[in-house]
């Protein structure tokens, strides 16, 4: 089988699962409890961030007389966003949905959210901008009418990756959708030609909860946990 286009490779595999071969692959050793990604409350990748950038007391102080921002504000503020973001997937583990948080991959990148359910599976990428109007390109994306931010290319490169780690992980094709989710904006424009990436309004997320047919339970069981291993990851 001859794929022409890469970035469609994943969802002609799985299209066409049931016409090859199984793959057989040797089981993996029992996975520990500290590789156990579903432990990870949303936003663990940046708390942990925030303490190591924490200012002193001190310098807090200081940089609040003076009416200064620090680079602890804005970690915060992101963690913020990303623990609200959590809260309202938790809801739709009662229909179905299986839900992870800040996956770490290779040099120092994290996924923020991945969601596995009856409706495929979503690299979700949180990004919280408080009472901003929000412009969102085919690749970039304008805050406040500001310098572009990569959040599109991004948005797609992480899900490409989560992607190829799962499927070689599971040993069977799976796609991997990318979404951005902008939290407190007060308007969100999209590009009518931008189709690859969802993009998402805080707690419209839950929108995502009817969608269907994309997976079987027991698919929706066997990515969640190849996806929970920190192994899984190790690669990618």
């Amino acid at each position: 089988m001859t794929i022409l286009q890469p970035e469609h490779e994943a969802a002609a595999r799985q299209a066409l699962a049931s016409y090859l071969p199984a793959a057989q692959k040797p089981a993996p050793s029992p996975m520990a409890a500290a590789d156990d990604l579903a432990l990870n409350p949303p936003g663990e990748a940046l708390r942990r961030k925030l303490t190591e950038v924490s200012p002193s007391r001190f310098a807090l102080i200081v940089a609040r007389l003076l009416r200064r921002k620090t680079e602890a504000d804005s970690w915060r503020k992101a963690l913020e966003g990303e623990r609200l973001i959590g809260r309202e997937l938790a809801r739709l583990t009662r229909t179905g949905w299986r839900v992870l948080h800040s996956i770490p991959l290779p040099r120092e990148v994290d996924i923020d959210h991945l969601l596995i359910g009856p409706g495929g599976v979503f690299c979700i990428n949180t990004k919280h901008h408080r009472d901003a109007s929000i412009w969102v390109g085919d690749d970039a994306v304008k805050v406040n009418h500001g310098q572009a931010r990569p959040y599109v290319r991004k948005a797609r490169h992480e899900a490409l990756r989560a992607g190829r780690a799962i499927t070689r992980r599971c040993g069977f094709a799976v796609e991997v959708q990318p979404a951005l989710v902008f939290v407190g904006a007060k308007r969100v424009d999209v590009v009518p030609t931008l189709h690859d990436v969802r993009v998402i309004r805080g707690r419209d997320v839950a929108a995502l909860g009817p969608l269907s047919g994309a997976l079987r339970p027991e698919e929706v069981e066997l990515i969640y946990t190849a996806a929970r291993d920190r192994r899984t990851w190790a690669g990618a």
